[in-house]
């Protein structure tokens, strides 16, 4: 691989002259923001290491409280300031310094607003040591933001330059955490179209900590580069083919996927309002598998479906695992692609593993043709052929990436008349049935695969997201956590010549070199049906348990 500058790995989207110049102030007015004391000494950024997750504990800028304080993850932030043994202040202050050092090395954030977050803290203990008692489940918690979701008063897109705003109002996720105690003091940033597993924006180019040279995924890489590099405990992410899953399982942390229109959606930034071939999720992606809990208990109980009729008021519900044996498929691969050798070998560790437990009964779960499946869901993606992709790129002069090229192109993204839309949707929904007769034929309460074909990939290469995009079809719940595992290239190898299954599968097989991917963690998934989300949480710790015992 040739040597790229620092510098040059963390280079923004390019464009005309006028988006050139504009963004170039954008950029200025973020840099400004981050302030003189946190800014990392020249020597550190001129070349770090490709392992840059240890530098916000030795670069000297943080102190012995503000790194305990960032080691904790959400749900004993919440229950420390409960206890009164921990301020709203200080929490925000340490993680978002940690932030500001982590955005430095990895071009994670899109707005910083410490300040603002500091006196929304200065609030929250205000009325803690007035009441004697916390305003809300995450009373003083701080949360980071990806960049679509409007927060008044920050900046925000959604996945262009064109449809750049500060907004003026929060949307409804975000109004519905900050009234559950929640402390905002970032948003993070994320690729242009919100459609890569990529994130590469007017911002920069966000690096995977663990290893700078892959990515830390998209769409909301921003957020998992930041949670990897402990700038945040809890950050909030969205889904519609892997964008909370993909870069969870790159950057070697925990995110779920609910079942969509469980979450509030409503406001966010986006360009495709009324397209209904497939429907996002909002979700948390954090640092413990608890977190993802304490998120959805809490979002849900605030009963969102009373503010937007889209969405169904169905509540979380976690059973006891203790009162049933769980029957675990695993799966393999997909018939389409197959991992590289560390998933490989994750997937092998986490089978003996369940096998030799008495608590989980394990099968072989057999694909139902994903192939189609993912085909059916790319076109799905964009009925107007992308005409509105390249509209907004012409609107702001800016260049278009190379993975948007790719997911607009044919043969999966044409134009569609209203015929064809129903035609489409049509073989979606029988596609759906036809999985669901499958999955009971397996006899299995959760699935446990690849979230994606390896580990994170090196930069602009992602060109299948079949692992998580089929579920999106599906609109089953999938959770990812990290096995503990990294890729390995003394024993992640190749043992004989692969024989590709397919073209997408020969053009994996061409990305790897066991070097590469040096450090890069390994996370699985869990998968269960619609509406399942509780399972998927419980399923997920009994299967975590297990692998790590």
């Amino acid at each position: 691989m040739a040597t790229v500058s620092f510098k040059e790995k963390i280079k923004g989207i390019g464009g005309d002259a006028s988006y050139e110049a504009k963004a170039r102030v954008l950029r200025e007015q973020l840099e400004a923001k981050i302030p003189a004391d946190l800014k990392l000494p020249p020597a550190i950024l001129e070349d770090p290491p490709l392992d840059i997750t240890r530098i916000p504990e030795t670069c000297g800028l943080l102190t012995a409280q503000e790194l305990a304080i960032t080691e904790l993850d959400a749900t004993a932030v919440c229950q420390k300031i409960a206890a009164g043994e921990l301020t709203a202040v200080e929490a925000v202050t340490a993680f978002g310094k940690r932030a500001a050092i982590a955005h430095q090395l990895t071009a994670c954030l899109m707005d910083f607003f410490l300040d603002e977050g500091i006196k929304q803290a200065q609030q929250l203990d205000e009325y803690f040591q007035k009441e004697g008692k916390v305003i809300g489940p995450l009373h003083g918690l701080p949360i980071s933001v990806k960049g679509h979701y409007p927060l008044k008063g920050t900046v925000g897109c959604g996945g262009f330059f064109a449809n750049m705003e500060t907004s003026t109002e929060d949307c409804d996720m975000t109004s519905i955490l900050r009234s559950l105690g929640a402390v905002f003091y970032v948003k993070t940033n994320q690729p242009q179209s919100l459609m890569h597993l990529e994130s590469m924006s007017t911002y920069g180019r966000v690096l995977n900590p663990h290893n700078t040279n892959l990515t830390p995924g998209g769409s909301s890489g921003g957020e998992s580069a930041l949670v990897a590099m402990k700038g945040s405990c809890m950050g909030l992410g969205t889904d519609g083919g892997g964008s909370i899953r993909g870069p969870s399982a790159h950057c070697g942390i925990y995110g779920i996927r609910p079942s969509s229109r469980t979450t509030p959606t409503h406001g966010l930034l986006w360009y495709q309002h009324g397209q209904d071939g497939v429907f996002a999720s909002t979700g948390p992606m954090c640092c413990s598998a608890r977190d993802m809990r304490l998120f959805l208990e809490a979002v849900l109980g605030a009963n969102p479906a009373l503010r937007d009729p889209d969405v169904l008021p169905i509540p979380l519900k976690v059973p006891d695992l203790t009162q049933k044996k769980l029957r675990v498929g695993i799966m393999m691969h997909d018939g389409v692609v197959m991992p590289h050798p560390p998933t490989i070998r994750a997937l092998n560790l986490v089978k003996a593993k369940l096998e030799a437990s008495s608590e989980v009964e394990v099968v072989d779960y057999i694909p139902y043709d994903h192939d189609r499946g993912y085909s059916i869901i790319r076109e799905l993606y964009y009925d107007d052929g992308g005409a509105t992709v390249r509209r907004l790129l012409e609107e702001g002069g800016e260049d278009m990436h190379p993975l948007t090229e790719w997911v607009i192109s044919p043969p999966y993204a044409k134009n569609h008349d209203a015929a064809e839309i129903w035609k489409l949707r049509d073989q979606r929904d029988n596609f759906r049935r036809e999985y669901s007769d499958h999955w009971w034929s397996q006899n299995v309460d959760v699935v446990v695969c690849p979230p994606f074909q390896g580990t994170a990939s090196p930069h602009d290469t992602t060109k299948y997201w079949g692992y998580t995009a089929i579920w999106n079809l599906l609109d089953y719940p999938g959770a990812v956590f990290p096995t503990g595992l990294v890729a390995d290239p003394a024993i992640d190898i190749y043992q004989e010549a692969p024989s590709p299954m397919s073209a997408a599968d020969e053009y994996n097989i061409s990305l790897y070199n066991a070097a590469i991917f040096k450090g890069a963690p390994v996370s699985l998934q869990t998968v269960s049906r619609r509406f399942n989300d509780g399972l998927v949480l419980a399923a997920q710790d009994v299967i975590e348990r297990i692998l790590k015992s």
